[in-house]
């Protein structure tokens, strides 16, 4: 079959004789087709029944309708991407629920451990050396692609190392030292240390909405403070200390960013938290030898007068599992959603550790104690509210 175009509008007969065409269609096509060109001077098109308009400059394009998949044509394609769609937010909200499963563990494990052996550097060493080898046992069986690590590479990771090394140490020395859910209550003031630092190095200044959010979160932690039955300055700075190094590593991580290398390739989140787990490690180690000895053996535990090392054995073993694997599984998170997304997560995965760490240890909580860590936390979700709209209208006006 064949269809001739002529000219809508031919200001001349040499610009018609341009423009027409003389097209076959053939009769094998499964779908109608349309036909469009468009000229300096002229506009041609070729219809068939229930087109789809195409349009391209200078040359003619034919289109079957039968290749556009997102036509509903095609059932079983649509069937198959909204399984697609269904098992990747499957698949979320199960990363979701391992990564708060783990740290509740972590929290669980790593407190009873402190108490049995109250020896934070060497349980730090521990968590550190476990993660080091799992890293390492995934770059040797290919699970993780093994990065390329040049001078620069160490470089970059070494600042990072350090703070995140301080950090922990902090946390742990702060769950040795009170509840659990009042060393998360005092790390809801991270956002604090986050604008402070970030207005002080980055030079950003904060807006007036996240300033008023952070008026919730200084009172609230202040309130819980008041009537902790387990308050002790060692336990409450350690946990504030701990505040400032991981907000110190995010601000370090932007000025410190990790450059290509002379293949093009840069550390993706995955590797990088396995080569600071590694020079964590190595940095911890020496430094916990030397203060505190390695006492964790047999024979030491049972001269420390522990009835059944191989328990503390087990628990700090486990607690150094899902030390790594929440941290990992932030990660994976991270790839897969925004980074104000994954605040709010961490918002409400920080509820969740409060409550499962009061129902289990069993501490006294006083009114005062539970509305200002609320406070808190309402702060922190705010916060991170703002953050989201900022960030919205900045995609937005670009």
């Amino acid at each position: 079959m064949l269809l001739h175009a002529t000219t809508a509008r031919a200001p001349c007969a040499r610009q018609f004789r341009s423009a027409a065409l003389v097209i076959q269609i053939h009769q094998h096509c499964a779908r109608p087709v349309i036909l469009h060109r468009e000229t300096e001077h002229s506009h041609v098109s070729v219809r068939s029944p229930a087109p789809v308009v195409l349009k391209k400059v200078g040359r003619v394009v034919c289109k079957s309708m039968a290749a556009d998949a997102g036509s509903g044509s095609n059932p079983k394609g649509n069937e198959d991407a909204a399984k697609e769609t269904l098992f990747d937010t499957l698949f979320l909200g199960a990363l979701f629920g391992g990564w708060y499963a783990c740290n509740i563990i972590f929290n669980i494990y790593n407190k009873t451990s402190l108490k049995l052996f109250p020896h934070p550097l060497t349980l730090t060493t521990v968590q550190f050396m476990v993660g080091a080898l799992i890293s390492v046992a995934c770059w040797t069986t290919g699970l993780v692609q093994r990065p390329k690590i040049t001078l620069n590479t160490v470089k970059s990771v070494m600042p990072l190392a350090v703070v995140h090394t301080l950090g922990n140490l902090l946390t742990n020395v702060s769950l040795g030292a009170v509840a659990v859910s009042f060393t998360h209550t005092i790390k809801a003031m991270e956002p604090f240390f986050s604008v402070l630092l970030s207005a002080l190095f980055l030079g950003d200044k904060p807006s007036l909405p996240i300033l008023l959010c952070l008026v919730p979160i200084m009172g609230g932690v202040a309130a819980a403070s008041m009537t902790e039955a387990s308050f002790n300055w060692t336990g409450f700075l350690s946990a504030m200390g701990s505040n400032l190094t991981f907000q110190s590593r995010n601000v370090l991580s932007k000025k410190l960013m990790l450059k290509k290398d002379e293949s093009g390739s840069s550390l993706d989140n995955m590797n990088l938290f396995s080569l600071i787990t590694i020079a964590s490690f190595i940095l911890l180690l020496p430094v916990s030898l030397a203060l505190e000895g390695w006492g964790l053996t047999p024979a030491a535990l049972a001269a420390a007068g522990v009835a059944n090392p191989n328990r503390v054995f087990q628990q700090a073993l486990m607690a150094a599992l899902c030390f790594h694997g929440y941290q990992q599984i932030s990660y994976m998170i991270l790839q897969r959603v925004s980074p104000v997304t994954h605040s709010v997560g961490n918002c409400v995965k920080r509820v969740v550790v409060i409550v499962a760490s009061v129902l289990v240890f069993r501490n006294p909580v006083s009114m005062q104690n539970a509305v200002g860590t609320a406070i808190a936390l309402a702060g922190v979700f705010a916060y991170s509210q703002v953050k989201r709209m900022k960030l919205g209208s900045k995609v937005k006006a670009e």
